[in-house]
C-alpha cells in the first residue's frame, strides 16, 4: 500500500517526490545559507491556498515576520490577504537574547500550545517552521532536551493531522545533513536544497534524500529561483525515454543536403551541425528556418552569438528574409548573451516561449556559447532535459557546435551532446593545394540510412552549395587530407 501524499503544488516537486509530501507527516528541508529553503517552506504554504484552499501556519524561530512578509511579496503572493482572511497564520517564536535566562530545563511546551491553537483556529492542513536549527545556536548545552521538545513538536503536528516542513541549516554542500547532526532524527523525510559554487559558477539543485515508506525519484535536481514561480525545479531524474518515433520528414532548406539524409530530418529529431568558425553552421540554420515555408510551419530561432540585425543581414545576403517570416508570424527570434542567466533560467523562458509560440523547429546558434554559463556537469544536465523535452513535444531541433580547430577535431560541447542527437552533419576546412575548401559530411543519421561521401561545401551570394565529393583523398575528417596515388 503506498502511502498518501499531498500535492504541494510545485509540479516539478511532486513530479520527482511521485505525488508530493507524505501526508500528515513531517519533512525536513536542510541546506547551507542561501540555498531557499525559508522560500520552498513559503511557496508550499502559499500554493496551498492558492491551488487547494488549504490554510497554512508558518512558523519563524529567525527572521523577523515583517522581513519575510516583505521578501515573499516580490513573488506576487497576497499575504497580507491571506492574513486578514485567516488562511495564512504568521507564529513569531523567535528567541529574544536579552530575555534568555538558563533556568531549570529546557521546554517548548508554550510553545506547542501557540502552535496547536494557530493550526485549529485557522484549520491548516500546512505547517512550516523556519530554522529549527537557532534553537540549538541559543541553548546549545541544553541539546538531549531540546531534542526531546522537538520530539514533541513533530507528535503535536502528526496529531493534528497537519502536514509540515521544518527546515535546518547545514553548513557544507555534501558533508553531514544539518548542522548539529539532531534535526534528521526528528523526521521521517528528508530533502536537502544545495547552493554548489563550482568553477566560479553556482549551481542550485534539490535531492529527496529519504522518504521513509514511500518512492521518490533519486539522485540531485536543478532548480532555479523564477520571479513570477518562485522554485521551479528541472526534473532530470523522471525524465523517460518514452518519446514517439516518427517517420514524417522535414526539409533541411537545401535539396542537395535532403538528398545526403534520404529526404530531410525527422520531424521531432534532434540535429547537430558542427564546425569551425566560418564554416558556414550559422548558414545551415538559416536554411533550417527558411525551410518552414513549406509547409507554414514556426521556428524559434535562439542566437547567443549575434545581434538581430546581424543575423536578418546575413540571411538577407543569402536570400533568405527572416523579417518576413517574422511579419507572418512563422518565426521568432531571441537574440541574449548567454551569461545574463543561468542554464535552468533559459531552460524555463524557452519553455514559456514555446508554450505561446507553439513552434514545430526550434535552432539554438550556438551551444558553445552556451555551455559557457555551467559546469559541464550542468551542461549535460540541461543538454538532458531541452533535448527531451522537445523529443515530448515532437519539435524537431537543430544546434550548432563550434569545434576548436579550423580542421576538424571535437569540442566538449559535442561530445556532451552528440551521443543523445539523431543527425550530426560536420563541417571542415581542406587545405588543397594552398586553397582553403570547405567540406561536408553527414557523421550520423540514426534510423535512415544516409550519403557516406564527402562532399565539397561552399557559400556564395546564392547560398548553401553542395557539390561533389572529394575523390582521390583521404584524411579530410582529421585534418591531415592527403592525395591517394594510383598505382
Amino acid at each position: 500500500m503506498n502511502l498518501q501524499k499531498l500535492e504541494t503544488g510545485n509540479t516539478s516537486f511532486d513530479h520527482i517526490s511521485h505525488g508530493g509530501l507524505p501526508l500528515g507527516r513531517t519533512t525536513l528541508v536542510a541546506g547551507s545559507s542561501g540555498s531557499a529553503k525559508t522560500l520552498f517552506g513559503a511557496q508550499f504554504l502559499a500554493m496551498g491556498i492558492q491551488l487547494f484552499d488549504q490554510p497554512g501556519v508558518f512558523v519563524t524561530f529567525e527572521e523577523q515576520i515583517d522581513d519575510i512578509r516583505r521578501n515573499l511579496k516580490s513573488f506576487n503572493w497576497d499575504i497580507d490577504t491571506w492574513e486578514k482572511e485567516g488562511k495564512w497564520v504568521f507564529v513569531d517564536a523567535a528567541p529574544k537574547e536579552e530575555n534568555i535566562i538558563a533556568v531549570g530545563d529546557f521546554d517548548l511546551s508554550a510553545f506547542r500550545i501557540r502552535l496547536e491553537r494557530a493550526v485549529q483556529k485557522s484549520k491548516a492542513q500546512r505547517v512550516v517552521i523556519d530554522s529549527i536549527g537557532s534553537i540549538f545556536m541559543q541553548f546549545h548545552e541544553e541539546m538531549h532536551a531540546i531534542r526531546r521538545e522537538l520530539i514533541q513538536v513533530a507528535l503535536t503536528l502528526s496529531r493534528l493531522g497537519a502536514t509540515s516542513i521544518i527546515t535546518a541549516e547545514r553548513l557544507e554542500e555534501y558533508g553531514r545533513i544539518t548542522r548539529f547532526g539532531v534535526e534528521e532524527f526528528l523526521t521521517d523525510n528528508v530533502v536537502i536544497l544545495r547552493n554548489v559554487l563550482q568553477n566560479e559558477k553556482r549551481r542550485r539543485t534539490i535531492e529527496i534524500l529519504k522518504f521513509r515508506g514511500s518512492n521518490h525519484e533519486k539522485g540531485e535536481n536543478p532548480f532555479t529561483i523564477n520571479p513570477e514561480k518562485a522554485i521551479v525545479i528541472i526534473p532530470l531524474s523522471a525524465m523517460s525515454l518514452k518519446h514517439a518515433s516518427l517517420n514524417e520528414r522535414v526539409t533541411s532548406g537545401i535539396p542537395a543536403l535532403d538528398k545526403m539524409i534520404d529526404g530531410g530530418f525527422y520531424k521531432g529529431s534532434i540535429n547537430l551541425i558542427s564546425g569551425a568558425i566560418g564554416a558556414g553552421k550559422t548558414l545551415l540554420v538559416a536554411n533550417f528556418i527558411n525551410g518552414i515555408r513549406q509547409n507554414k510551419e514556426r521556428c524559434l530561432l535562439m542566437a547567443f552569438e549575434e545581434s538581430s540585425e546581424q543575423l536578418y543581414r546575413n540571411a538577407a545576403n543569402w536570400g533568405i528574409d527572416f523579417k518576413q517570416l517574422e511579419e507572418e508570424g512563422l518565426l521568432k527570434v531571441l537574440c541574449v548573451y548567454p551569461e545574463i542567466s543561468s542554464l535552468e533560467d533559459h531552460f524555463i523562458n524557452i519553455q514559456e516561449l514555446v508554450k505561446t509560440f507553439k513552434p514545430d523547429r526550434i535552432a539554438i546558434d550556438s551551444l558553445s556559447a552556451l555551455s559557457r554559463t555551467s559546469s559541464d556537469k550542468g551542461f549535460r544536465e540541461f543538454i538532458i532535459a531541452f533535448t527531451s523535452y522537445l523529443k515530448h513535444l515532437e519539435i524537431t531541433g537543430m544546434f550548432t557546435s563550434n569545434t576548436p580547430l579550423l580542421a576538424g577535431g571535437t569540442s566538449d560541447t559535442e561530445g556532451n551532446i552528440s551521443p543523445i542527437t539523431d543527425s550530426i552533419i560536420l563541417l571542415r576546412y581542406v587545405e588543397m593545394n594552398g586553397e582553403m575548401q570547405r567540406s561536408i559530411a553527414v557523421l550520423k543519421m540514426r534510423g535512415s540510412k544516409h550519403d557516406f561521401s564527402i562532399r565539397k561545401f561552399s557559400i556564395s551570394d546564392e547560398g548553401a552549395e553542395i557539390g561533389s565529393h572529394f575523390a582521390g583523398i583521404s584524411g579530410i575528417m582529421t585534418g591531415n587530407p592527403m592525395l591517394i596515388k594510383h598505382k
